[in-house]
């Protein structure tokens, strides 16, 4: 059974999405509004097929219901993890997701912790992140008001910049932000407003205020993150979070290293191009380290950004 598994990505056209997935990585695509690569998936929406291996054409949903041993100790009745990459080139809806409580009994998925990496911006790029009400009343009314600008925290970012966004958090990705984001397996957003546009048919988008209201957090939790910074043999390793829903990593590579694994272990190439093990790998590539490998031999000049589950954590 194999070691590494190589996914072949999902592209989602969005309104607000543009061409910067091909820009900057190289993607093949079929629309000029192109808002998400669903890179490491094996959810309903988005299944993505396995291209190396005995195992290729095959989809992650299957490959992880039928080998789980690729999988070392994970109980999850679903792949748990999904990796995406964001342009948006243009604001996205102010949104909220739920928790897993909340989106099992309701929505018949899991909730939707996610954190982002910021590969590239805009010299002058923000992000909405949390608002100002203090008590669940006043988030209320302020909503319904529409008071938009005194709501909504808005914060300044710049690439290598990382943010941690549990379930409740409302937020909003904007224009000339290109992200590596790392969330619960979950589709499930609700929008709070989303700046009057219309779709391609003339309909205002769809909002889900009252679901909105009832799965926000009040008041806004910031939850900071502090990199810590570690130096191994030709590797520099920058830690982000370290939560029962994720570990994320990002690991340089420059010449040869090597890394113990222990669990089955996502990665995404976002710079350069070297070996992972016997696989050639280069920027735009996206892998699950799996737990039948128990060390990746990293060589060349790489930036990876990896994921996995700490089952200690649970």
């Amino acid at each position: 059974m194999q070691e590494i598994l190589k996914l072949k990505p999902i592209f989602q056209e969005r309104i607000w999405g543009g061409t910067k997935l091909n820009e900057y990585f190289g993607y093949e695509l079929n629309s000029t509004h192109t808002g998400e690569c669903w890179a490491i998936s094996a959810h309903r929406n988005g299944d993505c097929i396995i291209e190396n291996g005995p195992l290729q054409g095959q989809h992650l949903s299957s490959v992880y219901e039928k080998h789980r041993e690729l999988f070392g100790s994970s109980q999850s009745p679903v792949f748990p993890l999904l990796t995406k990459i964001l342009d948006a080139s243009a604001d996205l809806s102010v949104q909220v997701h739920p928790d897993d409580a909340y989106a099992s009994e309701v929505e018949n998925d899991l909730g939707k912790t996610e954190c982002w990496y910021i590969i590239d911006c805009e010299e002058d790029a923000e992000m909405i992140f949390g608002h100002t009400a203090k008590t669940r009343k006043e988030l209320s009314q302020m909503i319904d008001a529409g008071e938009w600008d005194d709501l909504l925290k808005r914060i300044r970012i710049k690439p290598g910049d990382f943010f941690y966004v549990p379930s409740g958090t409302i937020h909003a990705l904007c224009n000339g932000t290109l992200v590596l984001e790392t969330q619960q397996s979950s589709d499930t957003t609700y929008r709070v407003y989303d700046y009057d546009r219309m779709d391609i048919e003339g309909n205002l988008r769809e909002l889900h205020v009252d679901s909105a209201k009832k799965v926000s957090t009040v008041p806004h939790e910031g939850n900071v993150v502090i990199p810590k910074i570690r130096e191994e043999e030709n590797i520099q390793i920058t830690s982000f979070v370290d939560t029962r829903f994720f570990t994320v990593e990002k690991w340089k590579v420059s010449g040869q290293a090597s890394k113990s694994l222990n669990q089955y272990t996502l990665v995404s190439v976002l710079e350069g191009e070297g070996r992972i093990n016997d696989m050639d790998v280069k920027k735009g590539d996206h892998l699950i380290l799996t737990a039948l490998c128990p060390k990746a031999v990293l060589s060349g000049n790489l930036t990876l950004l990896t994921s996995w589950i700490d089952d200690s954590l649970e």
